[in-house]
């Protein structure tokens, strides 16, 4: 994936909203807050998402992905996929879906409702 179709992807969920900043990041957010992030690591794209506890134990063994730098170090279940050889662009755009639906599961009723974003599953 690189940064248009991660661009592209974020901007289908409900209430996204994309903004520019972190040293030109492209941020999305939903409800004001974070879902993911496409930044630079050693010159090429890297993906931030939020994980569950499972998936951030497991992910962060695969090659090309880690703890998010900054996030995972302030106790949080962010990870970064910072080289090719991490995940598919498949298993990426499940990772950024799964993030979004955490991030959104903490927003309330009537904020979700207001934004029009779906009841968590």
């Amino acid at each position: 994936m690189n940064r248009a179709e991660f661009n592209q992807f974020c901007a289908t969920f409900p209430a996204a909203d994309h903004v520019v900043q972190w040293g030109n990041s492209d941020v999305w957010k939903a409800g004001g807050k974070l879902f993911a992030v496409c930044g630079w690591a050693d010159g090429a794209d890297a993906f931030t998402f939020k994980a569950g506890e499972i998936a951030y134990e497991v992910l962060q063994e695969r090659p090309g992905v880690r703890p998010a730098p900054y996030l995972a170090s302030r106790g949080m279940k962010w990870l970064q996929q910072f080289a090719e050889d991490g995940l598919t662009d498949a298993e990426l755009r499940d990772c950024i879906r799964q993030s979004y639906q955490l991030v959104t599961a903490g927003l309330s009723k009537k904020k979700r409702r207001e934004l029009g974003i779906p009841e968590p599953e």
